[in-house]
């Protein structure tokens, strides 16, 4: 975007790796969907098409802010007029140093992980947003302890509603035929505590009340085929290598076969995980997949920068860092404006993408001291993927992301096929997760998008029977 909007500049891209991460089959899906593939190319590709771009390849030694200078490993310096950090974010493991324990941060370290499975029996998984999902469901041939630290998985993008629709997957071997499943509105837990401290549930996510299973007749999420058993509510409370576990005299656990036999193992494994609910399982290897923490690390020395409360550089509406001229975008950086009431920050590929192409438009707006408006893709949160093999698309605030209990949910699910949830407030809808071939994501775009009222609509906005595209044409 720099190299268009400054065709007569020089532009650098300094890079550690050889190769950069480029958007292919870009896809506009809806207004504020978009659809592409990430596919690693050799930087040369990129000067060609822009004679204006150099690439450097070196890691970043030190950042001398107030000098305009950038020091590389190389042992090279650079001055800059305006420089953007795009750093991005690393994996925040378990534990360092430990060669057991992988870290898996994109699809990238996924595909490299495959690898790393051909000669393992088991392994044990650590996390539950959308990369711990999809490793799960790819692995085969391999048992797989899972453990998370919520109720239900994929807590990163669903309820425990749309994870009981998704489980089935793990286990599928027969194509179950779908059975439609009554609409319901489902009151959320916790709603009874009145004395809870104001603010506690603000940065939580919706937790479906109690009933909301009732009607789904989802199967228990204890026994697969696929060989997956998750532990849930737990954490790892530490890791022992097969001397350390032998020294412990502790027994560890084969592969839970039901509910009741829980036998101790006599295998000997490499190393050990004991969590933090007293049971330890021995395994191959152990994945992290908890998430990212922002790459800030080599920029913050001798720089006043302010950073935000997970670990990433504050960036004002422009993308601006508080430095003058360094701007930043993707992982590395956190949305320090006042956001729309149906955004948030993420850190996906979708955000970095906008992020990037954004803070572009930014840069040049300021050197040509001209104003420049919000991007439109900073108005709803908006965001499509696979899962299991299923479209899934999730806008707006669809965990009821900082709503606190004054909202309610809407579902209508047909076992395999598709599973829809709004999330209402005083009529007005705030957020959708749609799993399957819905077809509504823009129709309800556009609903959260306008804040029309739909109270007069009730429970008839998911009626299978209404065709409510048509209707809100």
């Amino acid at each position: 975007q720099l190299a268009a909007e400054f065709p007569s500049e020089d532009i650098l891209l300094m890079t550690a790796s050889p190769v950069i991460k480029a958007v292919i089959n870009f896809k506009q899906v809806s207004k504020t969907l978009e659809e592409f593939d990430v596919e690693e190319q050799p930087s040369s590709l990129l000067e060609k098409r822009y004679p204006n771009i150099r690439v450097i390849q070196s890691g970043v030694k030190q950042l001398k802010s107030d000098e305009h200078k950038i020091y590389t490993e190389d042992g090279k310096e650079y001055i800059y007029e305006k420089l953007c950090l795009c750093a991005g974010a690393k994996p925040k493991l378990i534990v360092e140093g430990n060669p057991y324990v992988l870290g898996i941060r994109d699809t990238d370290s996924a595909q490299a992980f495959q690898k790393n499975l051909a000669q393992a029996e088991r392994v044990v998984v650590v996390g539950n947003g959308g990369i711990a999902l999809e490793l799960v469901y790819e692995i085969q041939g391999c048992e797989v302890i899972w453990a998370i630290k919520d109720k239900a998985i994929g807590n990163t993008f669903f309820d425990a509603g749309a994870a009981e629709f998704l489980l089935p997957k793990l286990t599928a071997e027969s194509r179950e035929t779908p059975i439609e499943c009554k609409r319901t509105k489902y009151t959320v837990e916790g709603s009874e505590e009145k004395g809870r401290p104001v603010g506690v549930s603000d940065k939580l996510g919706s937790a479906l009340g109690p009933d909301w299973h009732e009607g789904l007749h989802l199967k228990g999420t204890k026994e697969f085929s696929h060989k997956v058993h998750i532990e849930i509510l737990c954490e790892v409370k530490k890791i022992h290598l097969q001397q350390e576990f032998i020294q412990l005299q502790q027994t560890s656990l084969t592969f839970p076969k039901g509910e009741k036999n829980v036998e101790a193992d006599e295998v000997l494994w490499p190393v050990y995980v004991e969590l933090t609910n007293g049971k330890i399982y021995g395994c191959n290897f152990i994945v992290s997949a908890t998430g990212v923490v922002p790459n800030v690390e080599p920029f913050l020395n001798g720089n006043n920068f302010a950073v935000g409360e997970d670990g990433g550089l504050m960036v004002d509406k422009h993308m601006q860092t508080s430095l003058p001229d360094v701007y930043a975008a993707g992982d590395i950086c956190t949305a320090a404006w006042e956001p729309s009431p149906v955004w948030h920050q993420m850190r996906l590929w979708t955000q970095a993408r906008q992020m990037g192409w954004y803070a572009a438009k930014c840069m040049a707006a300021d050197a040509l001291g001209e104003s420049i408006d919000m991007d439109f893709s900073f108005e709803l949160f908006a965001h499509i993927t696979k899962f299991f093999n299923y479209k899934v698309v999730v806008l707006g605030k669809y965990n009821a992301q900082g709503l606190g209990l004054d909202h309610e949910l809407m579902l209508r699910c047909t076992k395999g096929h598709e599973y829809v949830k709004v999330v209402m407030q005083n009529g007005r809808m705030m957020g959708a997760v749609l799993i399957g071939e819905t077809d509504l994501e823009e129709t309800f775009e556009n609903l959260i998008l306008n804040q029309m009222d739909l109270s007069a609509y009730g429970e008839d906005l998911l009626n299978p029977d209404i065709d409510i595209e048509d209707y809100f044409d």
